[in-house]
């Protein structure tokens, strides 16, 4: 008996988004099971019982009357959950010890980078300038991280263990050792007060874009060996107000920014976060999804599905995550 056949919908236009990638990797995990790269004129959508898919375009999963599953191959599902169209099956999420892994490497090494003072030492490195300033432990500076999900814990442990305070804040409430843990709307000015470096992952759902505006950062401790917070930002880029970052920025309510993600990317290149003395800029690869990671964790998914198992990390459309 053939089986359901599995079809991948991968608009991402960056190395790692290859679409041609992503489908050597499923044939090598899916046995027996037809791997469909679309657009494919070739085949009838009636066969197609599971997508794994990023950034689909509105309207292309509703071509498959029996889709069984949809699985999101990065960890940010706003770009599905955006398509009202988006079939009424379950929608799987990646949650895999890489990708984990690499996000909490990014967080570890923006906080340390802007902790142990060095975008004041590479610019005193171009300026041929010997005049090191005093370094505070870890212990002097407050870590807030906004999204205690899988990613959010994980880093927060290994900055708790770096010697880091650090505080974490979450739609629901959360326990994790060593991490002072608050949780809803009420407490969430609790949090900010004593917050130095902020690192956002964060979900973006109706609830939290543009999030990180002028009035959350106001609200940020100013009373640490940092002086003015820091804002690290590896979410999704819906959750910033550019232009409200920007002004922080100028004016000092914010002393420095790594960003990963934008409202619009690529981002342009008229873009000030560019050329900005205080910003810290990376390509939306904080944490690149690994294809034999993730093709191997779809195909045991399915595997257990059709053998009557239960999926792993079914998104809630409700929360949208």
């Amino acid at each position: 008996m053939t089986k359901g056949a599995l079809a991948l919908l991968v608009h991402g236009g960056t190395e790692n988004w290859s679409p041609q990638r992503w489908k050597d990797r499923f044939d090598g995990v899916c046995e027996g099971r037809p791997v469909l790269l679309l657009p494919d004129a070739s085949f009838d959508p009636a066969e197609v019982h599971y997508a794994a898919v990023w950034k689909p375009h509105p309207g292309e999963l509703a071509a498959f009357p029996n889709l069984r599953v949809i699985f999101n191959l990065g960890a940010g599902v706003d770009a599905l959950m955006a398509d009202r169209s988006l079939p009424d099956v379950p929608l799987v999420r990646v949650a895999v010890g890489d990708l984990t892994g690499r996000m909490t490497e990014y967080v570890v090494l923006h906080v340390l980078m802007h902790h142990r003072q060095e975008p004041y030492l590479r610019q005193s490195q171009r300026e041929k300038r010997w005049a090191p300033k005093p370094q505070w432990a870890a212990n002097a500076v407050t870590v807030g991280i906004m999204g205690l999900g899988t990613l959010g814990a994980d880093a927060a442990d290994a900055l708790r263990r770096l010697g880091f305070r650090v505080a974490g804040w979450s739609n629901s409430p959360k326990q994790i050792e060593g991490v002072t843990c608050f949780h809803g709307k009420l407490q969430l000015d609790v949090f900010l007060a004593r917050v130095n470096i902020l690192v956002c992952l964060l979900p973006l759902t109706l609830n939290t874009q543009q999030i990180l505006n002028r009035r959350l950062f106001e609200k940020l401790d100013r009373n640490s060996p940092l002086g003015a917070p820091i804002l690290i930002n590896a979410g999704r880029g819906g959750l910033q107000n550019e232009a409200d970052i920007l002004q922080c920025l100028d004016d000092g309510t914010l002393g420095g920014a790594s960003l990963d993600v934008y409202a619009t990317e690529p981002l342009p290149v008229d873009s000030r976060f560019w050329t900005h003395p205080k910003v810290v800029l990376t390509p939306h690869n904080a944490a690149d999804t690994d294809p034999d990671e993730i093709s191997k964790y779809v195909a045991e998914q399915i595997a257990r599905f059709e053998a009557g198992g239960a999926l792993d990390n079914v998104v809630d459309r409700k929360r949208g995550y």
